[in-house]
């Protein structure tokens, strides 16, 4: 499986090109302010890109979701309980003193469905407490288990996302972490929405916002 991502200020949030090396065929995940590099990935490498899959709708998830819709014209997708989050879009950039350009609808929402691309098929798993439509996408071959979490800002290398923000709980959070993300084999890899990747087993070894002691 192909996968890409780049990260640029002021938020350094990660956006994910993800293809299938036999069709070419591809996903962007979470387009923000790194979109342009994003979509150079994609002409180097002569994809056909199919979707737009959205983790969440923090603000740095979604600048450049106009930008890929207006070179791809395809569906975007979100979970359906953050479209207030995403409708919010402009206020939250100016909270920041940014500006955030204007955002084409949502085309679909995530239903339980699997998701395909090429040889691969995504599984969608809501991971609600950073905000309420929080989702970890498990992406693997037809078939065969889920081996790469995409998992926005639920959870990262050593840390957790934050849980202050409009419709975050951490009790919600911890319990997306160890019910549905800790669910996965100590092998699966967790793509996260900010900073390095790392593995389930890791994080449930040595994260330290995981385990403490009472």
């Amino acid at each position: 499986m192909i996968i890409d991502t780049r990260a640029v200020p002021p938020f350094q949030k990660n956006g994910y090109v993800v293809g299938c090396e036999t069709t070419n065929e591809a996903v962007l995940i979470d387009p923000g302010d790194e979109v342009d590099m994003l979509l150079d990935i994609v002409r180097e490498r002569s994809l056909d890109v199919r979707s737009v899959l959205l983790t969440h709708a923090h603000v740095d998830h979604v600048t450049g979701v106009g930008r890929a819709k207006q070179v791809f014209d395809v569906p975007v997708y979100l979970h359906r309980d953050d479209q207030f989050l995403y409708d919010a879009a402009p206020q939250q950039a100016a909270f920041f003193g940014l500006h955030c350009p204007p955002l084409p609808p949502i085309d679909k929402y995530y239903d339980g469905t699997a998701l395909s691309f090429g040889r691969y098929e995504i599984n969608v798993h809501h991971t609600p407490g950073h905000c309420p439509g929080g989702v970890c996408l498990a992406i693997g071959a037809v078939g065969a288990v889920k081996e790469d979490l995409f998992v926005g800002d639920t959870l990262f290398a050593g840390s957790i996302g934050r849980t202050d923000l409009p419709g975050g709980d951490y009790a919600t959070l911890i319990r997306s972490i160890t019910t549905v993300l800790f669910a996965f084999g100590d092998e699966a890899r967790v793509h996260s929405g900010h900073g390095p990747m790392t593995t389930i087993g890791e994080e449930r070894r040595t994260n330290p916002f995981l385990n403490r002691t009472p």
